[in-house]
């Protein structure tokens, strides 16, 4: 039997959310609260002892520079991220160690390497699960970690193949590149209560250790060890066979930074996590008794992560039904209010890094007012083109 999601019911109003001026606000609209972010940052930080530099913060969630330097300003230096233009964004915006959690082959590859050599002061790394990806990389300044499969099977060497990771290790070293450490991502647990999941994760990060084990049998150092995402990493800060190791342990949430109502339901109140991105959305329509319609469809409220697509503010006598593009109906409880055409409604995502990323300016909103607008600097991808093509395309993107 499949794991309930875990999903926020409601979302009780916080005068905070209020938009003041919204007559001047075009919806869909993405809105950010930089106070609330700043909040996130240092429960986040606290968390960990207030050891800023065990936070590998993945930065697919931010995507904006103006996020990425709110980390680096509060000492979250050391970030992870997915794609090309993620990376090129970190290294701008101030980030001294960026690891690109993902499998890059081909011209992803190659753009890595041009990034990397664009920014000499920038530590940047990769994944690799086999000795062709590893080897790639041979003749630059980009360093490895191994990724290792903890049973989510999506990418990586499986955990119990030690003899595999050895001497996938050994080759690295034999081909003079530099292995920095081991990436375990334990995404797959974000469906179980807090109990099961820190019960799971903590047997996995037991076979996560004989793996260093047995590479350091090997002869070769083990720097680092990068576990976790938001579901899995209080499990993650909290295992005590990271503590007194040889190597640093880092872990490496993303949708904390701004939360949404998948996040808040799995991580415990006591963190003090606030929402601090919301999508502005007004009232166009009342097809009929008991429902309305809201312009959020799903190019604006990702429907990714499934049904509903968001939690509406305030307003728990409303549940989001599937949307289309352009259009999210909802239907209205029996002896609720229904908002009237042209009233604004505040949505929390189920999935808060696929909406970020469908938008291309971010509100920031200080004191219910927006006092500017941000570029989503990330959302996306570059250019599919490297070399000097992709320096036309990407110098095009800053004017």
């Amino acid at each position: 039997m499949a794991a309930p999601k875990m999903l926020l019911s409601t979302l009780a109003w916080d005068e905070r959310f209020r938009v003041e001026n919204a007559e001047d606000v075009m919806t869909p609209a993405l809105l950010l609260y930089p106070d609330s972010v700043a909040a996130n940052i240092g429960a986040i930080v606290r968390s960990l002892s207030g050891d800023a530099s065990r936070w590998r913060a993945h930065v697919k969630t931010a995507k904006l520079a103006f996020t990425m330097r709110m980390l680096v300003e509060r000492g979250v230096a050391n970030f992870k991220c997915a794609t090309t233009l993620e990376l090129l964004v970190a290294c701008e915006s101030g980030s001294s160690d960026v690891l690109v959690a993902y499998p890059v082959v081909g011209a992803n590859a190659r753009r890595v390497r041009e990034i990397a050599g664009a920014f000499p002061n920038v530590r940047v790394s990769i994944l690799a699960e086999n000795e062709t990806q590893a080897l790639q990389w041979r003749g630059s300044r980009v360093g490895i970690f191994l990724d290792i499969n903890p049973g989510m099977d999506r990418t990586g060497v499986e955990q119990d193949r030690h003899s595999e990771i050895v001497a996938l290790v050994q080759a690295i070293k034999n081909a003079g590149l530099d292995f920095r450490g081991l990436h375990y991502y334990d995404g797959h647990f974000g469906n179980f209560t807090e109990l099961e999941r820190n019960a799971a994760a903590h047997e996995g990060y037991k076979h996560l250790l004989a793996v260093v084990t047995a590479v350091e049998q090997s002869g070769a150092a083990v720097n680092e060890v990068i576990t976790a995402g938001t579901p899995t990493f209080l499990a993650s800060a909290s295992f005590s066979g990271f503590r007194g190791q040889k190597f640093l342990h880092r872990t490496s949430p993303g949708t904390v930074v701004y939360n949404d109502a998948t996040s808040l339901a799995q991580l415990p109140a006591s963190l003090g996590l606030q929402p601090a991105v919301l999508v502005m959305t007004r009232v166009v329509s009342h097809p009929h008794a008991g429902r309305i319609t809201c312009d959020a469809g799903h190019k604006s409220v990702s429907a990714d992560a499934g049904l509903p697509t968001c939690v509406v503010a305030g307003h728990p006598g409303l549940t989001p039904l599937g949307p289309s593009e352009e259009h999210l109906p909802m239907a209205v409880a029996d002896g609720a209010a229904a908002p009237n055409v042209g009233d604004i409604l505040y949505l929390l995502p189920r999935h808060v890094c696929p909406t970020v990323n469908n938008f291309d300016v971010a509100l920031i909103v200080r004191n219910n007012q927006v006092e500017s607008s941000e570029r989503v600097s990330a959302r996306g991808r570059e250019t599919p083109l490297v070399g000097r093509e992709a320096l036309v395309a990407n110098a095009m993107r800053n004017t």
